[in-house]
């Protein structure tokens, strides 16, 4: 700017930018126009020199402090690039995270976010880890300003979980100061336990909070449910559980949308088990034969709880197919169980007959003796009269059915409420139910003398007809009179006189 020339200038003015509006857009390392910088070269800049190299830089954006007073920019903006250049701590220092041993940042699940510990002090101390009053304090209460390092009283620095109480509280000095207090043990987590706050005045007594300590929780360290410390420790069993919910695959509490609230099926008892079902009545009322095994889960899930069938014949199949008296395969029951079955047990059963053979009359006595038209063998029974009957028929005298070639349609006679009274059509061949002879017989032998021949009647042993005189005398002047059956029922078919 110092030099002379003999060239004639137009008036421009005498900021910075006017002249250098092209360099301040073209500088992509940092992007001048994409971070915002202002226009004002000299902030940044001075004039002494042509290469733009800056010792002046304003960096309000990211106060250069302490351990950040550097001159070198590409320490911090790795391959000149300053416009992606993150802001938080992790972002740069993820490596001394990964790397600190003292205490292990990882293993320890120290949060990454650096200020919350340290300050921008050359060499990251002093550190203060303030979230650890929360969990026990130390920079405030009785131990205040007792240690200086994690190791004082963390002696496994791959596991801070760990502590150590009786590196300090040595006996016997400890067991005597605990004399006649129930439950003391001389042991980190129990010291802990009575003494959250590390005050000697503390007395705590888990069973006076609003989660008594019962079963598997009686012998757990205090360090796995209070792991984020002591102050608003949940006391639902799902904060603490939901891994072993989630885990669990026999049932699956997921896919079966089994409730998140363990109580409701489990006790404190270690190992999850004996639990309790309750609710299986949503799922599956258990009742009757079903009520009885109730607490043999395996009899219906073998194991697997995902895909047990809720419908009878899904687990009653077997019994279905081997059933043989009836044969419910081969004659095609409807596998509905229900449909015949009660939950009490599988007889007696409630069979809808009517839908095959309506049972009537006599037949209702027999209606549960299902062997007495069955005989063991439900596919082939017959549904005539006969089909059951043949042998009646056969075996009947008084008429001799057989012989007599009665009809084997043997609701042409008789009805389903017993075999006598019988209806046989005989008006149709000689009146003995209406006319002149209604009601005179109650044995067809009154009339058919010759047994095993219903063609074969007598009217002639009958009543005034057994006098063959007192007949003629009857019959004078009859042309072609003569005293014989089939005579008299020539001329007199229905029996009038």
């Amino acid at each position: 700017h110092a030099s002379e020339s003999a060239l004639e200038f137009n008036r421009i003015g005498n900021d910075c930018i006017n002249c250098h509006l092209d360099d301040f857009s073209a500088t992509t390392s940092p992007n001048h126009q994409n971070a915002g910088f202002s226009v004002n070269c000299e902030e940044c800049h001075r004039g002494d020199g042509f290469d733009w190299s800056s010792e002046n830089i304003d960096h309000a954006f990211f106060p250069l402090e302490k351990g950040h007073q550097i001159q070198d920019c590409a320490s911090c903006h790795t391959a000149g690039d300053f416009s992606n250049t993150p802001t938080d701590c992790f972002a740069c220092h993820q490596a001394d995270y990964e790397n600190t041993l003292n205490p292990n940042h990882q293993n320890a699940d120290i949060s990454t976010g650096c200020v919350e510990c340290h300050t921008t002090d050359v060499g990251w101390m002093p550190a203060e880890f303030a979230q650890h009053d929360g969990l026990f304090p130390i920079y405030s209460g009785r131990h205040e300003g007792e240690w200086a390092q994690c190791a004082d009283c963390h002696n496994n620095p791959s596991n801070y979980a760990e502590f150590m109480c009786i590196s300090c509280h040595v006996n016997p000095e400890t067991d005597e100061e605990h004399g006649g207090v129930s439950g003391y043990a001389y042991e980190n987590t129990a010291c802990l336990a009575c003494h959250p706050t590390g005050n000697a005045d503390d007395s705590f007594d888990h069973n006076n909070t609003n989660f008594p300590l019962t079963g598997g929780h009686q012998n757990t360290d205090c360090i796995l449910c209070h792991a984020g410390g002591y102050q608003g420790t949940p006391t639902d069993c799902e904060a603490c559980h939901t891994t072993d919910f989630n885990n669990t695959a026999n049932p699956n509490h997921q896919v079966l949308g089994l409730p998140t609230d363990c109580a409701a099926c489990h006790t404190t008892e270690p190992g999850w088990n004996p639990a309790s079902f309750g609710i299986h009545d949503d799922y599956y009322a258990l009742h009757g034969e079903h009520a009885a095994i109730a607490n043999d889960c395996a009899a219906c899930h073998d194991g697997d709880y995902n895909n047990t069938p809720n419908t009878c014949f899904g687990c009653h199949q077997d019994d279905y197919g081997q059933t043989t008296n009836p044969n419910h395969a081969s004659s095609q029951f409807s596998t509905d169980c229900q449909s015949c079955h009660t939950e009490t047990a599988w007889i007696p059963s409630s069979f809808d007959h009517d839908n095959i053979y309506p049972i009537r009359g006599a037949h209702v006595a027999i209606a549960n003796d299902c062997a007495a038209c069955h005989n063991g063998d439900y596919n082939n029974t017959p549904n005539t009269c006969f089909g059951c009957h043949a042998s009646d028929y056969n075996q009947t005298v008084s008429p001799n059915h057989s012989a007599a070639q009665f009809p084997t349609n043997c609701e042409s006679c008789h009805t389903e409420t017993a075999w006598t009274p019988a209806n046989f059509d005989h008006d149709g061949s000689f009146p003995i139910y209406s006319g002149k002879h209604q009601g005179e017989w109650n044995e067809c032998v009154d009339c058919h003398t010759t047994a095993g021949n219903f063609e074969v009647f007598s009217c002639i042993d009958c009543h005034e007809h057994d006098n063959p005189q007192q007949l003629a005398n009857e019959h004078n002047g009859v042309s072609q009179y003569v005293y014989e059956s089939n005579a008299c029922y020539a001329c007199h078919p229905n029996g009038r006189e």
